[in-house]
């Protein structure tokens, strides 16, 4: 009995001095855990850097010009504007009356014309028959070799008096025709100078088109940057309320300006409502596919004037790297130097943290709900 009651004795003893230890160990745990997490600075989530295949462009900036402009002048002098036709903004065709000048005087002269290439048909025909009777009767020594001669040469002067007044004539009705002023193209009006009751004078100009309503970008680049532009590269023009409109490279300066040491690449453009000539663009000439390393805006630290990254290691700390970026899409950043494609990064907060800093990592799932990894 001795025995038994030492042993249960023992055994209480026992597990009296093994309980408080159990509750230590699991105290310190749980003391050791919070420690550690409070010893985190961030809670953060992380990206690794992915390979996409980005348009490779060539930015510049340049103004919008109209293609080429058609001047509508007067051919005649003289004359008064007696009718307008046309404004600024109107869309016209080849040969679409824009004006008128006054006809009365033209019409007059045209009038007279008509008359003398009457005459001169009345002359030729009495020359003719003349000259007629003489030849038939040359044999009959009815005319003199000299009559002959002279019957001839008045034949031959009506002809040539026939001629000219058809000459005058015709001019005449092209000073009519020039009386109408026309389009010289499709277009659309860009200027107007002419004013009703002006009397213009040959060569004023009354009206400026843009010819088929084209327009044109003439991008500005540097020497180093004109040599990959090649002609039928595509286009993006950004313009001011945000459109974005596709053109085509028609072709590029064959010299470089020897003040701004630029050239001019000449870029066709669509018919655009909301595309002016005269206004100055931004655009994107799209020189063909490239890979790139892209990382999230969101995870890019600006300091110093430097941009930087901050890499995750095994360990759950965090070290600042310096990149240099590239292009942009998408709200993302293409890195050329300083990143390997397997880091892990900081992909948002990074604006908090220093080298060396511990931070939690937030794992997002497809419903955005964040689970923290310990």
């Amino acid at each position: 009995m001795n025995s038994s009651f030492t042993k249960r004795l023992m055994w209480v003893v026992a597990i009296s001095l093994f309980i408080p230890l159990l509750m230590l160990a699991a105290t310190n745990g749980k003391a050791a855990e919070q420690s550690h997490k409070a010893s985190a600075v961030l809670t953060v989530t992380t990206v690794t850097p992915q390979r996409e295949q980005w348009s490779l462009s060539q930015s510049a900036n340049g103004g919008l010009y109209a293609w080429q402009d058609g001047i509508i002048a007067a051919e005649t002098s003289g004359l008064r504007i007696t009718r307008l036709l046309a404004d600024v903004g109107t869309e016209v065709k080849r040969g679409q009356k824009l004006a008128q000048l006054s006809q009365d005087l033209v019409k007059a002269d045209l009038a007279q014309k008509e008359a003398l290439v009457a005459q001169a048909k009345a002359d030729l025909a009495e020359a003719e028959a003349n000259a007629k009777r003489t030849i038939e009767a040359k044999g009959s020594n009815a005319f003199s070799e000299q009559q002959i001669t002279q019957y001839l040469i008045a034949r031959d002067k009506a002809k040539a008096g026939l001629a000219a007044a058809e000459a005058q004539l015709k001019a005449q009705q092209i000073r009519l025709q020039q009386t109408n002023i026309v389009a010289v193209d499709d277009g659309v009006i860009s200027s107007r100078s002419a004013t009703l009751g002006a009397v213009v004078q040959t060569g004023t100009e009354l009206f400026r088109l843009v010819r088929q309503n084209r327009l044109e970008w003439r991008a500005e680049l540097m020497a180093e940057q004109l040599v990959q532009i090649r002609p039928g590269q595509k286009v993006d023009i950004h313009l001011s309320n945000g459109e974005v409109i596709n053109g085509t490279v028609r072709v590029r300066s064959p010299t470089i300006d020897p003040d701004t040491r630029k050239a001019l690449v000449y870029v066709d453009l669509p018919a655009s409502e909301s595309a002016r000539p005269g206004m100055f663009v931004r655009g994107e000439i799209l020189l063909g596919q490239k890979e790139a390393l892209t990382v999230p805006e969101s995870a890019l630290v600006m300091r110093d004037g430097y941009t930087y990254v901050f890499e995750l290691n095994a360990k759950r700390q965090v070290t600042q790297r310096k990149v240099v970026t590239g292009r942009r899409a998408n709200r993302r950043v293409e890195i050329l130097q300083g990143l390997d494609a397997s880091a892990v990064i900081v992909a948002t907060g990074g604006a908090f943290l220093n080298s060396g800093d511990t931070v939690l990592i937030a794992e997002i799932n497809e419903q955005n709900t964040g689970k923290i990894v310990q």
